[in-house]
């Protein structure tokens, strides 16, 4: 019999899979190229709008079967049975993830350890020293990839009461509590009142441009709502799978979309006060924002410095680690059901892939093997980003809300959630799954091309 959450450890499993690096860079890169609290304010809408309907429809899949993803989709399909399992296997976009996923951990767990000492004074020294890392320290990439790698292989191989659940149940807290600790001591600094004013004082001025509604920022904040809800690689499904009866799945939704939201604000707030107070650029990405801009700023800290980067980094660290092993388990919840296998035989399975692919996607940075490793001008690690990212997460939550809106009984799903959302909620969210949901995440797809 497949083991379930409790309730709790459900909401902190899924919120741990939502809460990932993308909370850390991407939620503020993205706030500060296109305006700040403008785009917080869309990207709010959005997400209840239609992130929010998604989320509900994928989840839907796995609660009523309590099945894999592959057989979820072929059970509950009322006809073409056979083909629409085919449907399941989107979640090979999270076992990609996973592989250059687990680089960037591998980086944050380096990081961590570089915290300890000097930190670098400037962003041409931080630059240098993130530079050197990926293009020409091969040897403890590999080691922190390798590290990383076998804490979440180990943690996925205990199952989902004594290892995903346990682990999201100490670690979900300790990242809130570094979180919150970060967020007090940035209180302090002159530059807290400007990251405040910049998150939650609106300038509407940046919704028109050129007299023209400015329709890219609004596709950014449906992407950011969309994609920061690890929907599209069948993880709620398969989470949802371990749900115990009597769940009420539209407060659990909403308790982890609020959690996913606070943790991205806490962030900002924390990052955008020291690019305030330092007067760093906002609106610097991703790896650059985290490993150039921050690191150098921390320096100017002296020894509180050291402590906040290292507290810095092991929050990203927790939320790297919760967001990695969710993309283990709906491939190893397959194979174990496919084929009878034992879970750790389905680990290794999976790990020898992940292994291979994760440790190429570090010699694609370097300088002596890139060329072995570089396709039509992309590394390995921009392909696999690219093609989760942009191709097959949307791609397989239009997918999924064409199934669930068309081939899926009517009378499941009102079973599922007229009892926590009343009829009248039930056909509003009915109306969204079949034709709002799959056009909008269609223009996001086609947008992102």
């Amino acid at each position: 019999m497949r083991e379930q959450f409790s309730k709790i450890g459900f909401v902190l499993a899924m919120a741990g899979s939502a809460v990932g690096l993308g909370n850390a860079w991407k939620f503020p890169t993205m706030v500060g190229t296109n305006g700040g609290s403008v785009f917080i304010l869309l990207y709010l809408i959005l997400t209840f709008l239609i992130a929010f309907m998604v989320f509900l429809g994928e989840l839907s899949v796995g609660k009523i079967t309590q099945k894999d993803a592959v057989n979820a989709f072929s059970d509950l399909a009322k006809s073409n049975k056979k083909a629409w399992g085919f449907a399941g296997f989107f979640m090979i976009g999270a076992i990609l993830i996973v592989c250059f996923y687990s680089v960037v951990i591998g980086w944050i767990l380096k990081y961590i350890y570089l915290s300890f000492f000097s930190l670098p004074k400037n962003t041409q020294e931080a630059g240098a020293l993130f530079g050197n890392l990926i293009s020409s320290d091969l040897i403890s990439q590999i080691i922190c990839f390798s590290i990383v790698f076998i804490m979440v292989f180990w943690v996925v191989s205990k199952g989902i009461k004594s290892g995903i659940e346990k682990m999201n149940v100490w670690m979900m807290p300790a990242l809130f509590i570094l979180l919150i600790l970060m967020l007090l001591y940035s209180f302090t600094f002159d530059g807290f009142s400007k990251a405040f004013e910049f998150l939650f004082r609106p300038d509407f001025s940046v919704l028109i441009t050129e007299s023209k509604l400015n329709i890219p920022l609004i596709l950014d904040a449906l992407g950011l709502s969309f994609f920061s809800l690890s929907m599209g690689v069948c993880v709620v499904l398969t989470y949802a799978a371990s749900l115990p009866e009597n769940t009420n799945v539209i407060r659990s939704t909403l308790s982890i979309i609020f959690i996913n939201i606070l943790v991205g604000i806490m962030m900002g707030l924390i990052v955008f006060t020291f690019v305030f107070e330092y007067g760093a650029n906002a609106s610097e990405q991703g790896p650059g924002l985290i490993f150039v801009s921050l690191m150098s700023l921390f320096s100017n800290l002296g020894i509180v410095g050291n402590i906040l980067a290292v507290a810095f980094f092991i929050a990203l660290l927790f939320a790297g680690l919760t967001s990695a092993v969710s993309m283990i388990e709906p491939f190893a919840f397959y194979l174990i059901n496919k084929f009878g296998i034992s879970r750790k035989l389905a680990l290794v399975y999976i790990g020898i892939f992940v292994y291979i692919m994760g440790v190429f996607c570090i010699l694609g940075f370097n300088k002596d093997y890139s060329s072995y490793f570089t396709f039509f001008n992309k590394n390995l690690f921009d392909i696999l980003d690219y093609l989760t990212s942009n191709i097959l997460m949307p791609l397989s939550a239009i997918v999924t809300c064409i199934f669930v809106g068309f081939f899926v009984d009517i009378n499941k799903l009102k079973n599922l959630f007229v009892p926590y959302m009343s009829e009248v909620g039930f056909n509003i969210w009915f109306v969204f799954i079949r034709f709002i949901c799959p056009i909008v995440i269609a223009i996001i797809m086609i947008n992102s091309l």
